[in-house]
């Protein structure tokens, strides 16, 4: 089985505790997308390292600091943040005092969470339990950014949304261990068909070599003596090879049943499961709901957050620049609000979209490259928006 990983590991210190955490980063390249969902969601993932099949991407969208739990999405600003003044100087100490004196209650919905994160065991689970830790980490800055916990929330709706077709991760994972164990034998079978071969070309070719008629009587002399010996050691290599062969066949055989009864087992969501010291993940979320409210226990929860957070970085004029992002913010906001069933804010705010695009696209007309984004969006804000519109007149 292959050792390889699509991770790798960066060091970074934590702003909070100072305590040196190893944060892992997927590598680029490390799986495909089979396409997006019409609020961008990632569609069909496939990993190049088949046992992270049943990994989301986002479990390491965020890093969580092992010692305090101080959570941050891990980007360069994370990695670099001591080379940033303006959160060094200007938020970090609120952020500090904040987060510190919310771990050190006895009931800290802070701590719950990062105690229960379990990559191995939870991995999909534990990238929601992460990306709440990150959202009340991002409320404790006074000037919070409404547009950061608006994705973040969005990403928790993926995950919820991607919880009904998973198949359970342990067992995933173990698929995803046996498909290379599979390829390895299979590449381990190939060489052996292929040193078979090799040694016949080469018998072949020495058959004939000794078989030469044009050769002279003193040559043919001094070749005799040796045409038996090689005979006698090919014979001896063919032999060995066959043995080696009927290894092979009964090591196939053996994989075969290993992998037919190891990969038994439930392929049921998690979502039900037990979670930790919960009865399952969504009563272990409710529960800490109780005590803080901007935990989510579903898609919807999710997503009526994130349009709550865009429609506030939209209104606030300096978090969103003109132009793509001021398209795709306003699309976004329109998509989410369809689907939580807000089918009238939907409306206001695809038609706002494609007023947007429209204008930006014919402002842009000979920038091809600026303007790709604009025309995706649009197209996708006038197909949605008939959709929405469709609901509108059936409920009306």
């Amino acid at each position: 089985m292959s050792n390889e990983s699509p991770v790798f590991l960066a060091k970074v210190e934590c702003p909070i505790c100072k305590t040196i955490n190893e944060f892992e980063t997927i590598k680029v390249g490390s799986f495909m997308e089979g396409g997006r969902d019409t609020d961008f969601c990632p569609k069909d993932i496939k990993w190049k390292y088949p046992r992270y099949q049943s990994y989301n991407p986002l479990v390491y969208f965020t890093a969580v600091c092992t010692n305090c739990f101080y959570t941050r999405e891990f980007n360069s600003n994370f990695k670099e943040w001591k080379n940033d003044n303006t959160f060094r100087s200007y938020r970090l100490k609120t952020i500090k005092e904040k987060h510190l004196e919310q771990l050190a209650q006895a009931d800290s919905v802070l701590k719950a969470m990062g105690e229960s994160i379990n990559i191995a065991d939870y991995p999909n689970e534990s990238a929601i339990v992460k990306l709440h830790l990150a959202i009340i980490d991002e409320l404790f800055n006074e000037r919070k950014s409404n547009l950061d916990l608006g994705r973040f929330y969005l990403r928790i709706g993926w995950l919820f949304r991607d919880f009904d077709k998973a198949e359970n991760p342990n067992q995933q994972f173990v698929k995803g261990m046996l498909l290379e164990l599979e390829k390895s034998l299979a590449g381990f079978k190939g060489s052996v068909a292929t040193t078979t071969e090799e040694l016949s070309k080469y018998s072949r070719h020495l058959n004939a070599h000794f078989e030469t008629e044009e050769l002279t009587a003193d040559v043919k002399a001094l070749m005799a003596p040796y045409t038996e010996k090689f005979s006698q050691e090919l014979s001896g290599v063919q032999a060995s090879l066959q043995t080696y062969q009927l290894a092979v066949d009964t090591l196939t055989i053996l994989s075969n049943d290993y992998q037919t009864n190891t990969s038994n087992g439930s392929n049921g969501s998690s979502v039900g499961a037990g979670f930790g010291n919960s009865n399952s993940f969504v009563s272990f979320l409710i529960d800490l709901k109780r005590s803080n409210t901007n935990v989510v226990t579903d898609e919807k929860e999710a997503l009526s957050k994130s349009v709550h957070y865009y429609k506030e970085a939209f209104a606030s004029g300096k978090e969103i620049t003109p132009g793509n992002q001021q398209i795709q913010a306003s699309y976004l906001i329109a998509e989410l609000s369809r689907r939580v069933g807000d089918h009238d804010s939907a409306r206001g705010y695809f038609n706002s979209t494609i007023k947007y695009g429209q204008d930006f696209i014919y402002k842009n007309r000979n920038d091809r490259s600026r303007i790709a984004l604009a025309r995706k969006i649009l197209e996708l804000a006038i197909e949605q928006g008939k959709d929405n519109m469709a609901v509108i007149k059936r409920n009306s």
